[in-house]
């Protein structure tokens, strides 16, 4: 299998493969996935290495800082340069000098420690963020829902391609589908997604947020920072997840395909929910 990009850290690469239908193979192009480890770094020191689609990369930039706590508001990056480098993409952050005071305490205290998933955390206290309580009124209803999601999969070019990414999309006030981002990672795609809502300024209390993944602690964790109060997914959500929706008063939504969905946390955000009343 021979694969061949258009150009360095291209998000497709074309491919020539065997294909096998009804007992018949072939040989033929097809179109898959890159993902391209991205180095991201704040006032020159390396902070974590990603492997993404190398795609909107200021919009991921910013929203993993903010996601992740890293920035409190989008004008503490004072500068983002993106460049090709052996290997990968580096991404350079100039950031506000508090916070990276912040950045480098909270670097100290994982020093010398391994680990699987929320590495460097010794107990539960210090894994799981609980961010504040979110105020978000945004209401929509079911109906909206479903047709944002079928508007998503209609802007979902890399998906359509090769079938390998997730996406993340923002519904507006108004029902519509006003930005999507793509990438092989669902919490990058989400990150890329907030990242491009706060460079437009978006209220992020406003809408709702739309994923084609399961629905993750770390998923709740991340629009919940924002102060996002709903947010809706295509396949399941966790225990853990449910948990922290129903503390910071995130609207969760699951199983959303074919007109249908599981109300996880704060149905009633959900204005055609005869039952909800007020209910969560």
């Amino acid at each position: 299998m021979n694969a061949v990009t258009t150009h360095e850290h291209a998000a497709l690469a074309r491919v020539v493969v065997q294909k096998w239908r009804g007992g018949m193979g072939g040989m033929q192009p097809d179109m898959v996935a890159e993902e391209v480890p991205v180095a991201l770094e704040y006032n020159g020191i390396s902070h974590a290495v990603m492997l993404a689609s190398p795609t909107d990369l200021e919009d991921f930039a910013l929203g993993f800082s903010l996601s992740e706590g890293i920035l409190a508001h989008p004008s503490e990056l004072f500068d983002c340069e993106v460049s090709n480098v052996e290997n990968g993409i580096r991404v350079q952050m100039r950031i506000a000098s508090g916070r990276f005071v912040l950045l480098k305490e909270r670097r100290r205290n994982l020093t010398g420690r391994t680990g699987c998933g929320l590495c460097g955390a010794e107990t539960l206290q210090q894994a799981i963020r609980h961010p504040a309580r979110g105020a978000s009124h945004a209401m929509f209803s079911a109906a909206s829902i479903y047709a944002g999601l079928d508007a998503m999969q209609l802007r979902q070019s890399l998906q359509r391609h090769t079938g390998a990414t997730h996406a993340a999309a923002w519904l507006a006030a108004d029902g519509q589908i006003t930005v999507v981002r793509e990438d092989v990672g669902r919490h990058n795609a989400l990150d890329k997604l907030i990242g491009a809502l706060a460079k437009e300024r978006i209220d992020f209390s406003s809408g709702a947020v739309l994923i084609t993944s399961r629905a993750s602690y770390e998923m709740v964790q991340k629009v919940a920072t924002l102060g996002i109060g709903f947010l809706a997914a295509v396949s399941a959500p966790t225990g853990l997840a449910i948990r922290l929706a129903e503390e910071t008063n995130v609207t969760l939504l699951g199983f959303v395909r074919q007109k249908s969905h599981v109300a996880y946390a704060h149905r009633g955000r959900l204005t055609d929910d005869p039952d909800a009343g007020g209910m969560n």
